[in-house]
């Protein structure tokens, strides 16, 4: 007899769309506990501009991945996948439920897929050499020559990225496959769990909406005041500084923008990542969108297909 799995939920869709409030909502009815999947909520330091979920609902329910590493250090989709995978196990093990939650599709499909990524030694001057090509040539230059390369893996990448770009370069460079080959491989393999993903779908206009009401909200709590006490404690910033609602801040402070100028470009921005994200999503055909805006109902939904 075929021994049954151990059961994992995901959540992800889009940022705002109330992600945080529904796995509070599901770890509290089924004993669980919740693994963020979300690349910005990792770095310490950063809490208003990555809506983190607050101490108290963290004292509430035990979080993991949150909180990990300073925002000067550099850290990738492999080692996010190896350590949430330490998360899900230890919490199997204390008798809990494992919830995964986030919005960075990365994130999600390392875990759904259990893509393997195979430690790539990094060839410093290749990398110099494509920094180079970056600075002179433009970004557009390396994300053309990635396009040639690996089509479908580029194209779920920002043309802005540079960090992810240079690194659909370097996979092919050092392995001689592509980023989209290695990830076909490993995905063949049988998944470690019974894993339940579901996606909260929302009006686009209500979710806009929620967005623009988020940044107000986030000025008001004193990001920008938040991105100078960083700038004042790191001298370097691989990644952390690039995200997004952190970058217009700093343009801000640079007086590259007014203040209404760089509200008006995080809500912009954070609208068209969005949608990005549900595009994003809309790939996985298991995921199980939630269309109620009703949280109860939601919650219903994901108990119920959970429990089958």
């Amino acid at each position: 007899m075929k021994k049954l799995k151990q059961k994992v939920i995901i959540i992800c869709g889009p940022t705002a769309s109330g992600k945080t409030d529904l796995s509070i909502n599901i770890a509290e009815k089924i004993n669980g506990e919740i693994v963020s999947a979300d690349s910005m909520q990792i770095y310490k330091d950063m809490d208003i501009g990555t809506a983190k979920p607050s101490m108290e609902e963290r004292k509430k329910i035990e979080h993991y991945m949150i909180d990990i590493i300073n925002p000067d250090e550099r850290y990738s989709v492999a080692d996010f996948k190896c350590e949430a995978m330490k998360c899900i196990e230890k919490i199997v093990k204390k008798g809990k439920v494992p919830i995964v939650v986030g919005g960075t599709g990365l994130y999600i499909d390392s875990i759904y897929y259990g893509i393997e990524y195979n430690e790539i030694k990094t060839d410093l001057v290749y990398r110099e050499k494509l920094e180079e090509i970056a600075k002179k040539e433009g970004l557009e230059k390396l994300y053309e020559k990635a396009l040639e390369i690996d089509p479908i893996a580029i194209k779920k990448i920002s043309k802005n990225d540079k960090k992810r770009i240079i690194r659909v370069l370097e996979i092919y460079h050092e392995t001689g496959k592509t980023k989209t080959e290695q990830e076909a491989e490993s995905i063949k393999k049988e998944k470690p769990y019974d894993y339940k993903i579901f996606a909260i779908d929302m009006d686009r206009k209500q979710l806009y909406e929620r967005i623009n009401k988020r940044v107000d909200m986030m000025i008001d709590q004193g990001l920008i005041e938040e991105v100078e006490k960083i700038l004042k404690k790191y001298n370097t910033f691989p990644t952390a500084m690039q995200g997004l609602g952190y970058k217009e801040v700093v343009k801000y402070i640079n007086n590259e923008y007014t203040k209404e100028e760089m509200i008006e470009k995080i809500k912009m921005e954070s609208r068209r990542y969005a949608k990005r994200q549900i595009t994003w999503f809309k790939r996985n055909k298991d995921i199980i969108w939630l269309n109620s805006s009703d949280k109860e109902k939601q919650m219903m939904e994901v108990l119920s297909k959970w429990m089958k």
